[in-house]
């Protein structure tokens, strides 16, 4: 690779920030967050380092499941603005150096889209073929797996036909019949809309059950239509990306990518697999389950990318653990049962699972940035936000963005996001989990992360570099290195709470290298053969650079 390759492959060092315009600024005082106010803090974003920023939905909704109920794809809900408003948000966003995605949410629709209305009024409607019907009463006993416990079934009878319609999540949600070829034509005019707006791309909803074919229907292959999509997408838009939400093991997530390895289907997904291992991880205080999975990951081609997350929007799920490494999970983080969720999950933030101590939680967004793949920040990551325990479910971790303590910010409200109380002086007081009071603090989390992404945002090799382990197995240090025609850096973390002494040797390097401190100022020379020893602190970490004679890097 060339340096000048991460432009056309922008996605592979972006840094992501997904946010809810909803609940994210409120410019006009009325308790929503809106399209205007998310531009007055475009600078904000750009200051923190942001690349690209992800809007989860924004379209006309009933807001029953917090706008994934969708009733126009091409609409912005009124409560939020207009497209107008929109516009002006992207083309901010593009000035201050941002690309926007916005979720694509076509698996199902709200039960009151004109489409589903339509379908209902009569079994002649042309839409009817839009939504996914059976004759036949389901199975007895049927249940919904994506919201057990909230959901009954995955079927519902329309009393007029006598039919029933299929909803993998809930009832007012209604699937689309992707085999309908006229659906899929919606779905590209859709596709083509936004991107007409000016977006770059999209973060495409719970991909396997969109591709889930009803029985019966004539599609050959359901990844045929995600191919079409991509190529659609490219058509239209060379550099405009797909970012697939795909929680499946590796064996079978990699298909999504597309077949034979050809990359022609989605351009990213998030890896569920490495982050459920990371907590884990955390939890033993010991990096040997995230390093058998990220050993695990399947070669990808070279335009395609993994996206790292430590949290997202919905629940911190824990489906791929085994029942007794879930529950070790859950009795540490997660110790109160209000605190989990359909049996598999944990609806709390980061800070407060790690119990706000800020050594833990600057380690673990260290390792975020360093592991192999993209960075995926969930919105107040940066500033130590909470959950409010007050709130059930999922939107506990989805409340305002914490502007400042006094709601000159907006509609912030200081109890609304908090963080478990910690003893006295330790830095990282629960009544500054805000922005305003993070500001100016040099030391505050806020700067922490503006300070890191700018180093990651130097440091291609993050992105693109081929993964090893320099850690011997058995240490409670994780040491890795990223290496690729660019450049190459070594990562140390400390998972354990105490201090310790890691050797490790950094092969293939000419003499006179040396490995420069990224996050600090020192400049280590490699040993004999790339050896080297290093003390790191309890929950320490270290980005170091290897600085080769003459090789003019930026360090």
């Amino acid at each position: 690779m060339r340096i000048t390759d991460t432009s056309d492959l922008w996605w592979k060092s972006a840094v992501i920030y997904c946010l809810d315009v909803e609940t994210f600024f409120d410019s006009n005082g009325d308790g929503v967050g809106d399209m205007q106010g998310l531009a007055a803090r475009i600078d904000y974003l750009a200051q923190l380092g942001v690349t690209c920023i992800w809007l989860m939905p924004f379209y006309p909704t009933p807001d029953r499941d917090d706008g994934y109920d969708v009733t126009d794809f091409y609409g912005v809900d009124p409560r939020l603005g207009d497209h107008g408003t929109f516009v002006e948000m992207v083309r901010t966003a593009k000035d201050r150096g941002m690309r926007v995605i916005v979720d694509l949410v076509i698996n199902h629709t709200s039960d009151r889209h004109p489409w589903f209305v339509s379908a209902k009024r009569s079994v002649n409607s042309p839409y009817r073929d839009y939504y996914v019907w059976r004759d036949d009463a389901p199975p007895k006993g049927q249940k919904n797996s994506v919201f057990p416990g909230e959901a009954d079934g995955i079927w519902t009878k329309d009393e007029k036909s006598g039919q029933w319609y299929l909803h993998s999540f809930y009832e007012h949600q209604p699937d689309l019949n992707v085999a309908n070829p006229r659906v899929r034509d919606e779905i590209a005019r859709t596709v083509g809309f936004w991107l007409q707006l000016g977006v770059a791309g999209f973060r495409v909803d719970a991909v396997p059950f969109l591709l889930e074919v009803p029985e019966g229907a004539e599609m050959a292959n359901p990844h045929d239509f995600l191919r079409d999509v991509r190529r659609f997408l490219q058509r239209r838009s060379s550099e405009a990306v797909l970012l697939g939400e795909v929680n499946l093991p590796y064996d079978q997530q990699v298909a999504y990518f597309g077949a034979n390895d050809d990359g022609q289907e989605l351009t990213m997904q998030f890896d569920f697999a490495a982050m459920q291992r990371l907590y884990l991880s955390l939890v033993r205080q010991d990096p040997a389950p995230l390093v058998e999975v990220l050993s695990e990951r399947p070669k990808l081609p070279i335009e395609t990318q993994w996206a790292n997350f430590l949290r997202n929007h919905d629940e911190l799920t824990l489906d791929q653990l085994s029942e007794d490494e879930r529950q070790e999970v859950f009795a540490a983080l997660a110790p109160d049962e209000k605190q989990r969720v359909y049996g598999r999950g944990i609806v709390r933030r980061l800070p407060a699972m790690l119990e706000g101590d800020p050594r833990r939680i600057r380690m673990a967004y260290s390792l975020l940035f360093t592991m192999p793949g993209t960075p995926v920040m969930f919105y107040g990551e940066e500033i130590g936000m909470g959950e409010n325990a007050d709130i059930p479910g999922r939107q506990a971790v989805r409340t305002p963005m914490q502007w400042s303590r006094d709601k000159n910010g907006g509609f912030s409200d200081a109890a609304a996001s908090r963080l478990v109380a910690r003893p006295p002086g330790d830095g990282f007081a629960p009544e500054h989990v805000n922005v305003a009071d993070q500001l100016e603090d040099r030391e505050s989390l806020l700067h922490f992360f503006r300070d890191l992404i700018s180093r990651y945002r130097i440091s291609p090799e993050l992105g693109w570099g081929r993964f090893e382990v320099l850690s011997p197995k058995g240490s409670r240090v994780l040491v890795h290195s990223l290496q690729a025609d660019v450049g190459r850096m070594v990562a140390v973390h400390n998972f354990s709470d105490a201090p310790a002494t890691t050797a490790f040797t950094v092969e293939d390097e000419p003499d006179g290298a040396s490995l420069v401190d990224l996050l600090g100022a020192d400049r280590i020379p490699l040993g004999d053969r790339g050896s080297i020893e290093l003390e790191v602190p309890a929950y320490g970490y270290r980005w170091l650079r290897v600085a080769r004679p003459g090789d003019g890097r930026v360090t």
